[in-house]
């Protein structure tokens, strides 16, 4: 009998313990008795359960993260690229999450087959240019956007955030059912299949050197209407210092007219003395021959100064 007590007693501590089971504020716990749930711990702390009859199955209370494999789907403007996306989600009803898909594992291939869906359905609905832009984007006045041809439209251009809005609105219809809570939905990457990626590269740099020559085309005008303005200066300058010289002469001329006026007043005979000398040297040289007759008034001061 006392070789019994201790194997009992043994017994007894380990069924009392597992009589008892933690949660911390991290998890949640729901309970079942021979699989089927018969209670949901959401508080943290020490809880009891049937020892051998109950089973505690601990789902995270923390957000958790899904990330999807990269698709290829054609847009509405029929581009062809890979996206690759990637959503943050939590468990809000265990019992309702653990009777539909058990585990975290099942939720993860639950949400592949609702986020791809809907993820698919607003790609192709939407052209490339609105999955790349963000929603306040606005392309310049002066050149076409280089990532979109030319196409016909009878709505306005939305942003990558708008459609990414329209995802998660229209997953989370289907996530409360399973006991999940989507909190969103991003797209990680848009990679183009190499032949949008050459033809994106082209348009680019076809774009760029259309910008280029627009610069330069700018340039030159600039630089004509520059020198244009330059040249329109330096006349204005050469015409005001042509003015002012020609001022400065005639003021100059009136001084020199009014002094010999003055001189010729005070003495005409001197005057007309000096006029002539000035005339002889002009005129009068050994390279020229001068005919005058003896009574010519220009002749007069020769026979004057000889006598």
């Amino acid at each position: 009998m006392k070789r019994l007590i201790i194997p009992i007693v043994i017994a007894v501590i380990l069924i009392a313990q597992s009589a008892f089971f933690v949660v911390n504020e991290a998890e949640q716990a729901l309970v079942t008795e021979f699989g089927k749930p018969v209670g949901e711990v959401r508080n943290a702390g020490i809880h009891f359960k049937i020892p051998v009859i109950q089973e505690v199955h601990r789902f995270s209370r923390r957000i958790l993260n899904w990330d999807g494999h990269p698709n290829q789907i054609t847009t509405s403007d029929k581009k062809y690229i890979w996206v690759d996306t990637t959503a943050r989600w939590r468990i809000v009803d265990p019992l309702l999450f653990f009777t539909t898909v058990a585990t975290e594992i099942g939720a993860q291939s639950r949400l592949d087959d609702i986020i791809d869906s809907v993820v698919r359905d607003a790609v192709s609905s939407h052209l490339l240019v609105e999955l790349v832009r963000g929603d306040d984007y606005k392309p310049p006045t002066d050149m076409t956007d280089p990532i979109i041809e030319e196409t016909s439209m009878n709505r306005e251009l939305v942003g990558r955030e708008m459609i990414l809005d329209h995802i998660l609105e229209q997953a989370k219809l289907s996530t409360p059912e399973y006991g999940i809570a989507l909190i969103d939905v991003q797209i990680k990457r848009i990679k183009y299949v190499d032949q949008v990626s050459k033809r994106v590269y082209e348009r680019m740099i076809s774009e760029r050197k259309k910008v280029a020559a627009q610069y330069r085309s700018e340039g030159e005008g600039e630089k004509a209407d520059i020198l244009g303005q330059m040249q329109k200066e330096l006349k204005k300058i050469s015409s005001e210092s042509y003015r002012k010289a020609e001022e400065i002469r005639g003021t100059a001329d009136a001084e020199a007219t009014a002094i010999y006026a003055a001189a010729y007043n005070q003495e005409p005979d001197f005057y007309r003395f000096m006029r002539t000398l000035e005339s002889y040297q002009k005129t009068v040289n050994t390279n020229n021959r001068l005919i005058l007759s003896t009574d010519s008034a220009y002749y007069k001061l020769f026979t004057e100064q000889s006598r």
